[in-house]
């Protein structure tokens, strides 16, 4: 897959995703976020991707946030759009996708690029990173779900205070307060999450994605429960299902197709 604003590439069923804006910090411009909402689909369509790393060029930045000159002169009804159609598009296509999707935090993630992380499944932060969500500086507040996924990963206060002074935390701050789950150094930020991703990539694919399904209608009040206990009437129905109760039985090595 050509883009102009990422490099994209699938080995061993693992999209490795890579914000090429390097001069910019990477920072999410309008062509940028159609690129992610074009390989994010392909993602969930495509049998041979079982789980995507996103992570942004060079060793500075994740995502720097959005492109401030490019919604400047916004009015009210410009700024609402632009927040629900990149919400729609990107940042809650991503939370919803089948697959699993880590963010490799290689440096800042500050604004859009922070609420891009928080949209992903998993997080893992270089030691070197900072995180923040600056918006008030602008006059703004996150508007690509910064405000919901904060709150949900680190609680209200923390939410309420990050947001509100629009400081940064480092890595090992964003570890404590439940924002990434692993720190590593920026070395070994790839292999890490390549690591989670070869494990999850032994399991079953569809009842991994039902398991991510009722995680996230858990955290969005979509009765977590009830889609839980559909899924899970679902996943009898499977052929996974059938070899891996045969492999369990056999005291062998499931092997699964997605079926």
């Amino acid at each position: 897959m050509a883009y102009q604003n990422l490099i994209s590439e699938v080995k061993e069923h693992i999209l490795y995703l890579t914000i090429n804006r390097e001069k910019a910090l990477n920072a999410l411009n309008k062509d940028t976020l159609a690129e992610l909402a074009d390989v994010v689909a392909f993602a969930n369509k495509t049998d041979e991707v079982r789980g995507v790393i996103i992570t942004g060029a060079g060793e500075k930045a994740f995502v720097a946030g959005a492109d401030i000159k490019e919604f400047a002169d916004y009015n009210g009804k410009q700024g609402k759009e632009l927040a629900k159609r990149g919400q729609e598009q990107v940042f809650d296509a991503i939370e919803n996708a089948t697959k699993p999707f880590i963010a490799a935090i290689n440096g800042f993630a500050l604004g859009g690029g922070l609420e891009l992380a928080m949209a992903c499944h998993m997080r893992i932060a270089a030691d070197n990173a900072r995180l923040g969500l600056p918006e008030v500086t602008l006059g703004l507040i996150p508007g690509y779900g910064g405000t919901q996924r904060l709150t949900q990963l680190v609680g209200k206060g923390k939410a309420i205070e990050m947001i509100t002074t629009a400081n940064m935390i480092t890595a090992a701050d964003a570890l404590a307060f439940g924002l990434v789950n692993h720190v590593v150094p920026q070395a070994d930020l790839i292999s890490k999450a390549e690591e989670i991703l070869n494990l999850v990539k032994q399991r079953a694919p569809l009842a991994v994605s039902a398991a991510i399904k009722s995680v996230i209608a858990a955290v969005n009040n979509h009765n977590g429960y009830a889609t839980e206990i559909e899924a899970f009437g679902k996943c009898f129905e499977t052929a996974d299902f059938k070899e891996g109760v045969a492999a369990f039985v056999e005291k062998r090595k499931a092997i699964f197709k997605g079926k």
